[in-house]
């Protein structure tokens, strides 16, 4: 049984938010961040996990995720129009790889419960985001970041994610205004509504097409988000 009860640090979480801010490409501020504000949400979350029969039958498996990600030739061979293909593209036009987030994690406390499914449950939390990215259409980019966040906190309540959101909110408005926000409330509404993703099996997710995998899980379109190439043209015209 899941019983890693965690309590809030605001201190701690303020600090790293202030060199957050001072450096924005500091990920591991972030996983400070989510460490220090989540509470008991990742324990939760990793219950709510363990108790799906999908969690179940991943748990039962010695297979990581991970393994699954870093296969680039498994990916390669699947379809054009498949996840898989989406994702590896992904991580090719942005300079990524699927191993990227281990280092800033393993830096913080994260994935060191005492708990084994827990510890194996949040690391496969991390080990998907840049498959949410992929599957509901959020660029990375600071506002495709900051809408993802909006986004994950609404499956997650994860309230670093949520400070985190906001915050970067505030900074792009000079940027974009009020769209931005606009941006964040859909991110967190499509959260609400879509089927929640830490459950997922991404593997048996990965070999399908990208369309279908997105009407599956109901991840909807982030419309507000794709607007915002206009909206920022629209704003820094108003500025001037």
């Amino acid at each position: 049984m899941m019983s890693n009860k965690q309590s809030v640090k605001p201190i701690v979480a303020i600090k790293a938010l202030k060199q957050l801010i001072a450096n924005p490409e500091d990920t591991q501020k972030v996983f400070e961040i989510i460490e220090a504000m989540a509470g008991d949400s990742t324990r939760k979350s990793g219950q709510r996990f363990s108790a799906s029969p999908s969690g179940q039958r991943i748990l039962s498996r010695d297979a990581s995720l991970l393994d699954t990600l870093v296969d680039r030739d498994r990916l390669q061979a699947m379809a054009p129009d498949s996840l898989g293909h989406a994702y590896l593209h992904f991580l090719d036009s942005e300079q990524l790889s699927a191993d990227g987030l281990v280092e800033a994690s393993d830096a913080v406390r994260m994935n060191k419960h005492e708990d084994q499914a827990l510890r194996r449950f949040e690391t496969r939390q991390r080990d998907q985001h840049d498959l949410w990215h992929v599957t509901t259409g959020y660029g990375r980019n600071v506002a495709g970041e900051a809408s993802l966040l909006a986004f994950t906190y609404a499956q997650t309540r994860n309230r670093g994610l949520g400070v985190i959101a906001i915050v970067g909110a505030l900074k792009l408005s000079k940027n974009y205004g009020l769209s931005i926000f606009k941006s964040l409330w859909q991110g967190y509404s499509l959260g609400k509504a879509a089927a929640w993703l830490p459950q997922q099996e991404w593997e048996t997710l990965l070999p399908l097409p990208l369309v279908q995998v997105r009407e599956l899980l109901n991840v909807g379109t982030p419309s507000a988000y794709f607007a915002l190439s206009s909206a920022r043209e629209a704003h820094l015209a108003q500025s001037v």
